[in-house]
């Protein structure tokens, strides 16, 4: 019997399992799939030799939470690789729109909006822990520095009330909204205004990088210091009832309300399950990946610089894909973001063959196969890319959860990005961790802080996990000389 049993290895429950075992607690972890990683995975396709990052591919989260800035993964032998672009947004006709690491040359390259843009991100730049540590909290705290707070705020509440943009130029209006399309739902919003400072500014702090060799070897990296402080994992085994872990004093849930609701039967309060089956999920994420036999040929080479793009046309454009994609209804030029990892990575070209990563945001439950659709949307700023492609395959938003239960309908951020769902994700609750049954917790990106790569959900739970029954801070993160030599 161990301390506590942790259900689901994405990066929640991994980063909830480092927390814990750290601090000296045994840890078991079970995982359905055969693999760890959640959205980590990376494996062959179609090639030995070249792998595919089968859902997230580029983490500017992984660079600038809290946990992983402590647990540090270049220091565990995982480069974060920074493209000197971003992302980039080509437009309809034929201009691109660019942001570079460097804020000052993004406003060169954005002539008369370069000094709004300046205004805009420069002041989050130069607070960028800060303003960072403010939007991956438990949202229940006051912040450390309340700087982020008022620099935040009403950058926010000017970008979620209105249509109109403080832009005069195309390009900037378009890279702006490219940014808080992230969000995945209504624009605008108060979501996608914070989701469009957060990764707005980061691009030009701590970056928008790709992990070397691929998202994998975040979840390899977590997963060696887990064993290294003694946890066990079980993969291929699929947790059925809570029942089954009762012999764990604790149980952490890297799972959906859904799944949730599932494991614990009728054992919950009929009150906080009504309030799980209230829970409501986004729009989808469609996925397709491409091998390909070379870069792909942007008709601008600028955009084949860029470690992301963003395919959606102008800032009307994007509003409108956006929110017919959110009321369910499917559009024919979806909102689509395309990485070549080799352009930042190198290494992920093998033998003249190479991975293309992209996904359009769909209707919540689209059962549409991507591919071709995706396909398409890059040849319209590629010609001839589809003569590069050497073999590709679609994950309609449906058969993301059969991939992931967690992405319900095809909803990667576990939950639509609302308000409502903002302050009470998933329920109403001091403690959003906690659920009424004694020791156990929800630790998904269904709470707070949200989706992304960055481990917080998982962290802050097992930090208040030992607070509350252990009496313990939470422990050191960093590499220790005896376990990275």
């Amino acid at each position: 019997m161990s301390d506590a049993a942790i259900v689901g290895t994405g990066p929640n429950g991994l980063a909830a399992a480092v927390t814990l075992a750290r601090a000296g607690l045994a840890v078991t972890l079970f995982e359905q799939a055969d693999s760890i990683g959640g959205g980590l995975r990376t494996k062959p396709l179609f090639d030995s030799e070249v792998v595919h990052d089968i859902c997230a591919a580029v983490h500017p989260m992984a660079a600038a939470s809290s946990f992983f800035r402590r647990f540090d993964l270049p220091a565990r032998g995982v480069p974060l690789l920074q493209p000197d672009i971003p992302y980039a947004h080509p437009l309809p006709d034929g201009r691109t729109a660019a942001a570079w690491r460097s804020i000052a040359r993004t406003a060169e390259h954005l002539g008369v909006d370069g000094p709004r843009w300046a205004r805009l991100m420069g002041p989050l730049v130069r607070h960028s822990r800060a303003v960072v540590d403010l939007v991956l909290s438990d949202q229940r705290s006051l912040p450390r520095d309340p700087a982020a707070l008022w620099l935040l705020a009403p950058r926010v509440l000017a970008h979620a009330t209105s249509l109109r943009t403080p832009f005069a130029t195309e390009e900037a209006r378009a890279l702006l909204t490219g940014v808080a399309a992230h969000a995945v739902g209504r624009l605008p919003s108060l979501a996608s205004a914070a989701v469009a400072m957060l990764l707005g500014h980061a691009a030009h702090s701590s970056g928008w990088p790709l992990p070397e060799g691929g998202s994998g070897r975040i979840a390899d990296a977590l997963a060696a210091d887990i064993s290294a402080h003694g946890g066990v994992f079980h993969t291929g085994h699929r947790v059925r009832d809570l029942a089954e872990l009762s012999d764990h004093p604790l149980v952490l849930l890297d799972v959906s309300p859904k799944g949730l609701l599932s494991l614990a039967g009728d054992r919950l309060p009929a009150s906080y399950a009504r309030a799980l089956r209230r829970f409501r999920y986004g729009p989808g994420a469609a996925k397709a990946d491409f091998l390909v036999s070379g870069p792909i040929p942007w008709s601008d080479p600028l955009v084949g610089r860029a470690g992301t793009v963003h395919l959606g046309g102008s800032h009307a454009d994007i509003v409108r894909q956006e929110n017919a994609t959110a009321a369910g209804h499917r559009v024919d030029d979806p909102f689509t973001l395309v990485v070549d990892p080799a352009v930042t990575d190198p290494s992920r070209a093998v033998g003249g063959k190479r991975p293309v990563w992209a996904y359009a945001h769909v209707p919540h439950g689209d059962t549409r196969d991507p591919a071709d659709l995706i396909r398409r949307r890059i040849e319209a700023h590629a010609p001839g890319f589809t003569d590069t492609v050497i073999a590709s395959r679609g994950m309609p938003a449906a058969a993301y959860e059969t991939y992931n239960p967690n992405y319900v309908g095809g909803d990667i951020a576990s939950g639509a990005m609302t308000l409502r769902q903002s302050l009470a994700r998933p329920a109403a609750r001091w403690n959003p961790y906690a659920t009424p049954l004694r020791g156990t917790y929800l630790i998904s990106a269904s709470t707070p802080p949200g989706p992304s790569v960055h481990g917080m959900c998982g962290h802050l739970a097992a930090r208040d996990v030992l607070r509350h029954h252990f009496g313990l801070d939470a422990p050191d993160l960093s590499p220790t000389r005896k376990e990275h030599p």
